[in-house]
């Protein structure tokens, strides 16, 4: 999704500025208008600029996370908000975070809200914590909201964890098997060329294609370089263009093995966000436009933005779920029950502990499935090199006997 980079005025005329994911600049403007901002100039992120590397903001979600359950705690204990800033700062290891607590310290201080401090270091706190803490500030339920986001943070940091153990392991092993396969082709097997060179004779056919592949690999050896740096920079070009990640985040969607998991996590993430935005009192349109932005896959958040508009024409949220297609029917009928019971909140996170419990199992199931083909990958390429290799000594020892 496009970033544009905006430039508003509060009631008060005091001037602020930030970045924003919108299909569009009037969605930017009305998102800013909805948070009674009036826009002065919106204008795209150069795309230079849109690529952030993964942990570009200096602080990881880890440190949120430890940030997000300490804070939690001491508000819970009656401590006052300056107090909790102060603490927090002083004991922050992160220096960046260090420096961007402090100006968060100072803000408050100087008589603006918790909400609106956090709002000037969009890298590091996103909108919707800072929703979410404008909820609690509004309704005098900081502490309450503060917990609320501390399970929230801590639920979400689980949930990348299990995604990226799933992925870590077979990542691992072929990156293991591509490197020994290299160092076959390049270092090995010739090896074994010059000492059949010194046997004479003609090799098997298997041994011959296996010293053809190694023989072009050591004159192309760069392509073992390029080959990976390559794909990686396409792969990073393509999704920074929004054409090429609307495209390859639909793919991901379909894939057989991945494209469900993908579909339980984004439930997971949507119920959970949603679920905790509608109990901390956010209003039902601003939790779908924030979730959707949230969303992290595009055909996700375009079927949530659709919901969105359904809903404000007048429609109940479960039925343009449904629409999409995007959501298993039994999230689509217990959104429904949710709403008719007027507990959409409460239901919204009993749909996330569920389908939190089903990543775990597709998780392990996934795990599972993926070690017994790694085998047999390892197998077939690495032995059938070993053995092609090792045909011709067979065949000089049945001579000599």
């Amino acid at each position: 999704m496009p970033v544009f980079q905006w430039t508003a005025k509060t009631k008060s005329g005091e001037v602020r500025s930030g970045e924003m994911d919108a299909p569009n600049k009037d969605a930017v403007e009305q998102r800013l208008r909805g948070q009674q901002l009036t826009p002065s100039k919106v204008k795209p992120k150069p795309a230079e600029l849109a690529f952030k590397m993964p942990g570009s903001s200096g602080v990881s979600t880890r440190d949120l996370m430890i940030f997000t359950r300490q804070f939690s705690t001491m508000i819970d204990a009656g401590l006052p908000l300056v107090q909790c800033l102060d603490i927090l700062h002083q004991q922050q290891e992160n220096l960046h975070f260090k420096k961007v607590l402090g100006a968060v310290k100072v803000d408050v201080e100087s008589g603006k809200t918790f909400a609106d401090a956090l709002a000037k270091h969009p890298k590091v706190f996103d909108t919707l914590m800072v929703n979410l803490v404008a909820a609690g500030e509004t309704g005098g339920i900081l502490d309450t909201i503060m917990t609320r986001i501390a399970m929230q943070t801590e639920k979400s940091v689980k949930l990348a964890k299990q995604i990226k153990g799933a992925l870590f392991y077979p990542a691992a092993v072929m990156t293991v098997a591509v490197g020994a396969v290299a160092v076959l082709l390049l270092f090995v097997i010739p090896v074994f060329e010059k000492m059949f060179a010194d046997f004479g004779g003609s090799l098997p056919v298997p041994t011959q294609m296996v010293i053809d592949l190694s023989n072009w690999s050591v004159e192309h050896w760069y392509i073992f370089i390029i080959v990976p740096v390559g794909g990686a920079l396409a792969f990073r070009a393509i999704r920074n263009n929004p054409k090429g990640r609307h495209a390859t985040d639909k793919i991901a969607l379909g894939l057989p093995v991945f494209g469900p998991l993908i579909r339980k996590t984004s439930t997971a993430r949507f119920t959970r966000t949603m679920g905790t935005m509608l109990s901390s009192g956010v209003p039902i349109l601003d939790a779908l436009d924030i979730v959707a932005r949230a969303s992290g896959n595009l055909i996700i958040a375009e079927g949530i933005q659709y919901a969105r508009r359904k809903v404000s024409e007048g429609k109940t949220l479960a039925e343009p779920l449904a629409e999409t297609k995007l959501f298993p029917s039994m999230v689509c009928q217990m959104v429904s029950i949710g709403e008719s019971a007027g507990a959409l909140d409460t239901m919204l996170n009993k749909i996330a502990d569920f389908y939190e419990d089903e990543v775990d199992a597709a998780v392990a199931g996934l795990t599972s499935l993926l070690e017994p083909l790694i085998m047999v990958f390892l197998a077939v390429v690495l032995g059938g090199f070993l053995i092609a290799m090792y045909l011709p000594i067979f065949t000089i020892a049945g001579n000599i006997t």
